[in-house]
């Protein structure tokens, strides 16, 4: 098993329409192509806001394999468009990580 952490920068003057965008339509989009949310949160430093969500995979080729699928995704591209051209830019600096479990974790 691998989870994926993904941090994305988001910016306050457009963050509800950012939340809405990946409720509606980004979530169910990805499932469509295996994805496995543990979990997802927001966080606010004093340098900026971030969305921060957890994926499990079986193993790296099935990651990469759906991440390649959901970014070609015609919905998706479409969706995107039409948000940033209505709400501007949502999402700044993007993070990626990851992750294998130590043999005395617990999982999650």
């Amino acid at each position: 098993m691998i989870y994926q952490l993904r941090i994305y920068e988001i910016f306050e003057h457009n963050k509800a329409a950012f939340h809405a965008r990946f409720r509606d339509h980004a979530v169910r989009i990805m499932k469509t192509y295996g994805f496995d949310f543990a979990s997802l949160w927001e966080t606010t430093t004093p340098e900026r806001t971030e969305f921060v969500y957890l994926l499990r995979w079986p193993d790296a080729e099935t990651m990469k394999a759906s991440w390649d699928r959901f970014m070609a995704d015609q919905e998706w591209q479409r969706i995107k468009d039409e948000t940033v051209a209505r709400d501007g830019k949502m999402v700044g600096v993007i993070e990626d990580r990851a992750m294998q479990a130590v043999d005395y974790a617990p999982l999650i």
